[in-house]
């Protein structure tokens, strides 16, 4: 199989590349190399050195492609308006113009990476009520150090249930939106241009060759670096918020099954599937493993501290890539999140 890789040179793409030439396919790697995620970093070798934008003017590189797998974008919260236009730009209109691109190529399949916060707040369920969609957590009740959602109708705590991926999308930063805007770029491109792909719902992922303390890091890896630092890791809120961290090999492994099950797929199908370990953790468990794992003897500072816009939980459920896609994790959080502590990252 010959697949076109955007965003190859980043950290997940760098994994899925590797993942598909273990598995003896020919892979195109194109990466515009932004700053934001590789610093000054040299291309990999045989990186193509191009814009996704300019998806247009690629030429010969579609020709003879199977599929597509589509990483290339800016991540990150988006926490500022004025951050609007970027997303726009590298997201919305760069798989836009990749999707045009590949219909004049004729390119029919696709997978795409897609992430978590497409989701907003996670799934929820009242005791006597069942299950409730929280309004937002108020400023008044986090400083008073009351975390969890509470039931709309009674005031009770909300328990978390794990989320399927019928959910409702919510997307609640200018990252999130651009992501639904993404998927739904890509089923528009299904049904007008006769095609198939999958989206892959990435939650937490981590592991060797992650980015240090970037907008593209994640919590595992700032815990990291504090402890690297000698200074304890800082828990925001009471350590209770509950996660999916799923290992960048198993997130490789995801693509490259999702790859074949696209090549193989009628034409006008689109799926969507959460891309999880399975094994939910609250984020005091990673700090607790991250620290175990580098031996500092650091416990975790719990600071009661917030953010006003994150959310309480949001747990996935694998149970639909794991019967349609054929795909579960193999690493597992309370071993991947201990070696995570002394691997090697980026920068």
């Amino acid at each position: 199989m010959k697949v076109l890789v955007t965003g190859s040179a980043g950290f997940i793409g760098t994994a899925i590349c590797a993942a598909l030439e273990d598995a003896g396919d020919d892979v195109v790697r194109v990466d515009v190399m932004l700053e934001q995620a590789h610093g000054s970093d040299e291309p990999p070798p045989g990186t193509q050195v191009l814009d996704v934008r300019d998806a247009a003017t690629w030429g010969a590189l579609l020709q003879g492609v199977d599929a597509v797998c589509h990483q290339a974008a800016l991540v990150g919260a988006g926490v500022r308006v004025g951050d609007l236009p970027h997303y726009a730009a590298h997201n919305d209109l760069g798989t836009a113009a990749l999707l045009a691109a590949m219909h004049d190529a004729d390119v029919r399949r696709l997978v795409l990476a897609s992430s978590m916060v497409v989701y907003g707040e996670g799934r929820y369920a009242c005791q006597e009520h069942g299950v409730q969609q929280p309004p937002p957590r108020s400023l008044a009740a986090l400083d008073a150090g009351d975390f969890e959602n509470a039931c709309p109708r009674c005031g009770a705590p909300l328990g978390w249930e794990l989320v399927n991926e019928d959910a409702r999308l919510e997307p609640r930063s200018s990252y999130a939106a651009s992501k639904v805007a993404q998927e739904h770029y890509a089923s528009a491109w299904v049904r007008q241009a006769d095609a198939a792909g999958v989206a892959l719902r990435y939650h937490n992922v981590y592991g060797p060759g992650m980015p240090r303390d970037t907008p593209y890091s994640g919590v595992a890896a700032m815990f990291r670096s504090s402890v690297e630092r000698g200074e304890p890791p800082r828990v925001f809120e009471d350590g209770g918020q509950m996660r999916d961290f799923v290992h960048v090999t198993d997130v490789a492994a995801a693509n490259v099954t999702a790859l074949r099950a696209a090549v193989d797929m009628p034409s006008g199908q689109w799926d969507a599937f959460n891309v999880c370990s399975g094994n939910p953790v609250s984020i005091r468990q990673v700090a607790d493993l991250v620290a175990d794992g580098a031996g500092a003897g650091l416990a975790p500072l719990v600071t009661g501290e917030y953010r006003s816009g994150d959310v309480r939980h949001v747990v996935a459920s694998p149970e639909r890539a794991r019967t349609e896609l054929g795909f579960e994790a193999a690493v597992g959080p309370e071993d991947g999140l201990r070696a995570f502590a002394t691997v090697p990252l980026r920068g």
